[in-house]
């Protein structure tokens, strides 16, 4: 029986032990976290601890979000649409495309209101420090998501230097969207916060999360046909999403900030989890668990795709570990 945690909303049964670091063979820590499996119909198939677990999806949301601005007007080629659902590792590829969608708009980088960073990949955030370029919103992985609410708005009259108001006409699109995909009216999102670029960010059980972008995969959405068709420009380089989406035909798969990751099939299968303490290692590790319980052949045929976006855990520099998923059974 699921019990209160003093001191915050969570309870016993909020989480289950979901993945394990080794060092020499040993168990060193243990992650906790929350995940869901649905099938096309939308009917939960696996759990591990609590589906209905309310979560903030971050940039797993961005998906939705450009779903909403395609269907508000926002018409662009798969190679620009992808960079919008994007959490890019701010390479020259993801930097021109956002310029790009901006140009056509007749915007310009100034007019970006997401927070100024460095690139989120490592390769590219260490090449902009070498060549004295200061943080800035294009570089921001969000870029590519800001750039198209801004074309959105101005295809449509609204005014640009607001689109982050949740009362904002884009915005307010946005979360009956969501509601209507996750197959509640009125009663999805539970409440809306700031995600870390400065857009909106709503809060909805974990189980919704998979059941929406389900149903926009089996839709055959024009954002997550762009994410299949298009994977670089949505992660980057040595990026595990855009490794796993170009290795499995029609997946589409997008993570979010503190440990969430969300993943669907053509056919509408679609599973969702969070990590309780929000480590990317451990959110990447679990992927792989989740693939599995969606079917794909992980262990077989895509067995060197698994051993490429293994996290390794490192002694002096070499592994001597590994983080791994614990299984869902």
């Amino acid at each position: 029986m699921s019990t209160p945690i003093t001191g915050t909303r969570f309870a016993t049964g909020s989480f289950a032990p979901i993945a394990v670091a080794t060092r020499n063979h040993v168990d060193e820590s243990l992650h906790h976290g929350a995940g869901v499996v649905v099938g096309s119909d939308g009917s939960i198939v696996r759990a591990l601890g609590d589906p209905e677990l309310l979560i903030h999806p971050r940039s797993a949301l961005k998906p939705f979000q450009a779903t909403v601005m395609v269907d508000a007007g926002l018409d662009l080629p798969h190679r620009l649409l992808a960079v919008v659902t994007a959490s890019h590792s701010g390479e020259e590829r993801h930097l021109a495309a956002v310029r790009e969608i901006l140009q056509r708009h007749d915007l310009s980088v100034d007019e970006l209101a997401n927070t100024p960073a460095r690139p989120y990949g490592h390769a590219a955030r260490a090449a902009a420090r070498a060549a004295g370029v200061e943080p800035s919103a294009l570089q921001q992985n969000c870029s590519g998501k800001h750039a198209g609410m801004l074309a959105t708005c101005r295809i449509n009259g609204w005014t640009t230097d607001s689109y982050l108001d949740p009362d904002h006409p884009l915005q307010a699109m946005i979360a009956d969207t969501i509601d209507r995909l996750a197959g509640r009216p009125g009663g999805s999102v539970a409440d809306v916060g700031v995600d870390g670029c400065g857009a909106p960010t709503h809060v909805m059980p974990l189980v919704d999360v998979a059941r929406a972008f389900g149903v926009l995969v089996r839709e055959g959405s024009d954002a997550t046909e762009a994410m299949a068709a298009e994977p670089l420009l949505v992660g980057g380089t040595d990026r595990d999403v855009t490794i796993w989406m170009e290795a499995v035909p029609g997946l589409a798969a997008k993570e979010g900030a503190a440990g969430v990751m969300v993943l669907a099939l053509p056919d509408g299968r679609a599973a969702a989890a969070k990590i309780a303490d929000g480590a990317d290692t451990a959110r990447q590790a679990v992927t792989v668990e989740m693939l599995r319980r969606l079917g794909v052949d992980v262990d077989g045929r895509l067995s060197a795709v698994r051993d490429r976006v293994a996290v390794p855990v490192l002694g002096h520099g070499v592994p001597v570990g590994a983080l791994t998923a614990l299984s869902w059974n």
